[in-house]
């Protein structure tokens, strides 16, 4: 398994893709949602490798990369990505985050959005939550551990009917939850407490499109709106589903990433 190692902490990443005549396909990275690992993007590689090299990664403290000690700052997330392009000598590449992801992405379209070809940002917001909740969050799994917080995450992630059809795949997004470090995920929490963009995400020229889940609870629908009519060139999809919206909604957004990325960037 690929992992790149940084002064305080080593990041495991994966490349798929279609490896025949590979360099002529963009680069398309992905970026997961806080107590989530890679693999939260197994329906996107499934349904896109004959168009993209693909790059994934585990956030730091998430997956199998490891934890540096919290707490960390949104600059942090996004140097990670950079560090990984340069390492692997991508100049530039297609984005596409979900939540934190999604704020990540943020962030790297206002600081190095020439690294970017066009950006999706997925069921998230400008500022997600409140300082107060984030520290309120990390507090209680400090104290209680990740474990007890499934059923709440369950709810917010997914719509009752795909909880009731589909509990494999909903069991296997908990159990990555459940198994991220307790330090990789308070260290995030306080990134998100910090976290908030909406007078910077003016500064994104990139090509932008914002998915948001029509039942989202966390970053509902007009959060992403409000995304588009700041940046300077967004436009907003809304699929069905809550939070995790490109497992619930897979076809859709996959069908949706493939018009949106276009090749020629």
């Amino acid at each position: 398994m690929p992992y790149l190692d940084l002064a305080s902490h080593r990041l495991h990443y994966r490349i798929d893709g279609d490896t025949h005549d590979s360099q002529s396909k963009p680069w398309l990275i992905f970026c997961n949602s806080l107590g989530t690992d890679l693999h939260m993007w197994d329906a996107q590689v499934a349904g896109l490798w004959q168009h993209f090299r693909m790059l994934r990664y585990d956030r730091r403290g998430h997956g199998l990369s490891s934890a540096p000690p919290p707490p960390y700052g949104l600059a942090d997330l996004g140097n990670d990505v950079l560090a990984l392009l340069d390492a692997l000598q991508i100049r530039r590449a297609h984005f596409c985050g979900l939540s934190i992801g999604g704020l990540t992405g943020q962030w790297l379209g206002i600081h190095a959005g020439h690294r970017l070809g066009n950006i999706a940002l997925c069921a998230t917001s400008a500022k997600i939550g409140t300082a107060e909740s984030w520290i309120a969050r990390s507090d209680a799994v400090r104290e209680s551990g990740l474990a007890t917080l499934t059923a709440a995450t369950a709810e917010r992630w997914f719509t009752p009917s795909f909880n009731a059809v589909e509990p494999g795949t909903v069991g296997k997004v908990l159990d990555s939850f459940v198994a991220t470090s307790i330090d990789g995920y308070v260290g995030c929490c306080a990134a998100l407490a910090g976290a908030d963009l909406r007078e910077d995400i003016e500064r994104i020229a990139n090509p932008l499109l914002a998915v948001s889940g029509d039942d989202d609870p966390v970053c509902p629908p007009a959060d992403l709106e409000d995304i588009t009519v700041r940046v300077q060139r967004g436009r907003h999809l809304s699929l069905p589903g809550r939070h995790i919206v490109n497992i619930e909604s897979t076809r859709a957004f996959n069908g949706a990433l493939l018009e949106f990325f276009d090749s020629r960037y």
